[in-house]
């Protein structure tokens, strides 16, 4: 059976651009504008307090790892209040030595490694409207063990360094996804998963998304009524069963065009059309120009 989740992290196709060890000591506080990249980081020793815009606030511990999909802006600070030094989350950092907030000398009480990624696929904003705003795991030590393998992995200047960093972003992206509990995600992917009447007809989409799907037959893999399933469905994963279906199709066929390996009318077929006039003007009216076009830009 297909997994939809290790799907769509393929899809997105992180790849992995800052990693470093982050310290803070006394009173400190620093707030971040708004990036849009996904970020990261693991807490290895001490707590602090994160503060994500939209997000309630939380007490990060040693353990603990949070995952921001699409960065907003926040604030991370010390036990101590303290007035918050705002930073440019675009701006060079340094390339060695750890980063540091607070008091310069002696023993830090905060030790974490943090950073932040990109994801190269152009559709990543619809892929990321999918997961929650914040993934905040505490317990999960295999978390904190794959960041700062990331981080060692970012300090090297070796063969096959951005393959590995690619290789173990996609990892951190799935054992982070699976290991938040389903009821503290929005309605989305996750939830729809973990949701034992909609996760079949889902998997079944991404295993099948050649085939003629209805409302109807999808109700009867998830054994319910056309009706409840229809209303489920938009309430657990956030759209309508065939609204999910046509964005999952066009983003495979947008993948597929890029990659030019294919002609149109095998596009096409791959993902459920007749032929390539029916599939050219879906692609249209989905994306606002023709698939032609589109392969060509």
């Amino acid at each position: 059976m297909s997994d939809p989740l290790t799907e769509i992290v393929r899809l997105l196709k992180p790849r992995a651009v800052f990693s470093k060890q982050i310290s803070g000591a006394g009173r400190w506080a620093v707030r971040y504008a708004a990036s849009g990249a996904p970020g990261f980081c693991a807490v290895t020793e001490g707590c602090c307090r994160l503060t994500v815009d939209g997000e309630v606030p939380v007490l990060l511990e040693t353990g603990d790892f949070v995952l921001l999909p699409a960065t907003p802006a926040f604030t991370m600070a010390g036990l101590d209040p303290a007035q918050p030094v705002h930073r440019d989350p675009h701006m060079a950092l340094p390339a060695t030595g750890d980063m540091r907030y607070g008091r310069k000398d002696g023993p830090p009480d905060l030790r974490q490694f943090g950073g932040y990624f990109s994801f190269a696929s152009p559709d990543a904003d619809l892929l990321v409207s999918l997961l929650p705003v914040m993934i905040h795991v505490r317990g999960v030590p295999r978390l904190a063990e794959l960041v700062r393998y990331v981080g060692e992995e970012s300090a090297r200047d070796d063969i096959g360094r951005d393959l590995i960093l690619e290789r173990l972003v996609e990892i951190l992206l799935i054992e982070a996804l699976r290991s938040i509990p389903a009821e503290k995600t929005r309605p989305g992917l996750l939830r729809g998963l973990a949701d034992p009447r909609i996760a079949p007809a889902l998997r079944q989409i991404h295993a099948e998304v050649e085939r003629a799907w209805t409302v109807h037959a999808l109700a009867e893999v998830a054994g319910m009524s056309r009706t409840s399933f229809f209303r489920r469905f938009a309430a657990v994963v956030g759209v309508r069963p065939m609204e999910y279906l046509l964005t999952w199709r066009m983003t495979i066929a947008k993948d597929l065009l890029r990659e030019g390996r294919l002609a149109l009318d095998q596009v096409a077929e791959r993902i459920g059309y007749g032929s390539a006039s029916t599939f050219s003007t879906a692609f249209s009216r989905h994306v606002g120009m023709p698939p032609g076009r589109f392969s060509r830009g």
